[in-house]
């Protein structure tokens, strides 16, 4: 598969998950924690792929997974901040970034995904047109997006969806929307994980 040099991938996984009660970059829908599962994922068409972590799991991170910690300045204020310590330290690079939320999206999806990119759109994301809502952690912010990140935390505006809608970002309509499905409470990975285990049995009878 090819591989995009200037393209870094980043799998978000350093939110609170309090909804789930347990980090959920650790639940396991494809035989590993879902956050190896991302960070495998990415590496088939990123040059480089990081782990974005709070400073709570850095310390148990597996060390052949490099890792991103918040920085200090960027701590607990949601995944802008993630993306803000990613460009601090790489700002000429795009990056993808993944949440550990959608356990349905697949490899074909995002290179789909990447396929699609326009050159005149600094950012684009995938697109629920029945919320009418980009998916801030299901996107691409390419190089251009560092200084106005910078400019939106200046003025203590945190919000993704804020930032995607006042450049414009361009709309990625996947073909199946049940590829937007997130699991964020107990009950959503247990029937997300009986829709997997089911899809995998399936393909091995045929």
């Amino acid at each position: 598969m090819f591989i995009f040099n200037n393209l870094y991938g980043l799998v978000l996984c350093g939110g609170e998950s309090s909804r789930m009660g347990s980090d959920k970059s650790l639940l396991t829908y494809y035989k590993k924690p879902q956050r190896e599962h991302l960070y495998e994922m990415l590496q088939s068409f990123c040059s480089e792929v990081f782990i974005s972590c709070s400073s709570e799991q850095s310390a148990g991170m597996d060390i052949n997974l490099p890792a991103i910690t918040d920085l200090q300045l960027y701590r607990n204020i949601g995944p802008i901040g993630a993306l803000l310590t990613a460009f601090s330290i790489y700002p000429d690079n795009d990056f993808i970034v993944t949440g550990c939320d959608y356990p349905f999206i697949s490899g074909k999806d995002l290179v789909d995904f990447i396929s699609s990119l326009k050159q005149n759109k600094p950012a684009s994301a995938f697109y629920n047109c029945e919320n009418d809502l980009y998916e801030p952690i299901l996107a691409y912010y390419s190089s251009e997006c560092c200084n106005l990140l910078k400019e939106q935390f200046r003025v203590k505006n945190y919000s993704l969806q804020y930032f995607l809608r006042s450049v414009e970002a361009e709309k990625y309509y996947p073909s199946d929307l049940n590829l937007l499905k997130n699991a964020d409470t107990p009950e959503a990975y247990i029937n997300a994980k009986k829709v997997i285990d089911n899809r995998v049995l399936s393909d091995r009878k045929m």
